[in-house]
């Protein structure tokens, strides 16, 4: 029997693949939200799966620590997806990839006259080659959370930054101004196990894929 790790992270990835793995006849033993085990038995022997940070599940399944993963597109896009094989988009944990500034910030008059912007972020590649196609000039702050505090205290004028509902920029009196690109959590194989362990992962696959569009 061949073994299969899946990495997944805790919270809305988890929750929202848990219907994904029911339907491959997966269930896990604890439960990730509470239990602070890293290593989750499930109900199938030779399936466990691995709970990391959203931002490592790209590594772990790229180095083989895991045979698959569910990972965001905005974590694939920092990533770069050396040795990641992509096949599903599962539709889940959709949300946009904005640029958002304050209210009274006039954005697209900025831009017209070619203002350098500082933008504070966590996703530097995806606002980099945003902005460089735009052919604007930005300089670039790294910040790993509360991004939206960024432009209220003078860090800087602009964030990129995941946008759901858009109540937290609301609440602080920020409006998002441009769409990058829509974002959902995608399916990642390790190429080599995909070749390895196909006959294994392929039905996994395969009942995915059946969930796609319906959870």
């Amino acid at each position: 029997m061949t073994d299969i790790t899946i990495a997944l992270s805790k919270g809305r990835i988890f929750e929202d693949t848990a219907p994904f793995l029911k339907a491959a006849g997966i269930i896990a033993l604890d439960d990730p939200e509470t239990s602070r085990k890293l290593i989750i038995d499930t109900n199938k022997p030779n399936v466990r799966l691995i709970m990391v940070r959203a931002s490592d599940v790209p590594t772990y399944v790229q180095y083989g620590a895991a045979d698959l993963g569910v990972a965001g597109k905005d974590v694939l896009l920092e990533h770069g997806g050396m040795g990641l094989y992509q096949p599903l988009d599962l539709q889940i944990a959709r949300c946009k990839m904005m640029v958002a500034v304050p209210e009274g910030f006039d954005y697209q008059s900025a831009v017209f006259q070619g203002a350098r912007l500082r933008v504070a972020t966590k996703y530097l590649k995806t606002a980099r080659d945003h902005f460089a196609e735009k052919g604007m000039h930005v300089d670039l702050i790294k910040l790993y959370g509360s991004m939206e505090l960024a432009p209220l205290v003078g860090l800087a004028d602009a964030i990129v930054d995941l946008v759901s509902s858009g109540n937290t920029l609301k609440a602080n009196h920020l409006k998002a101004v441009e769409e990058i690109r829509p974002i959902s959590a995608r399916l990642i194989i390790n190429q080599a196990a995909l070749k390895l362990k196909r006959t294994t992962i392929q039905p996994m696959l395969d009942s995915f894929e059946s969930v796609v569009g319906v959870t």
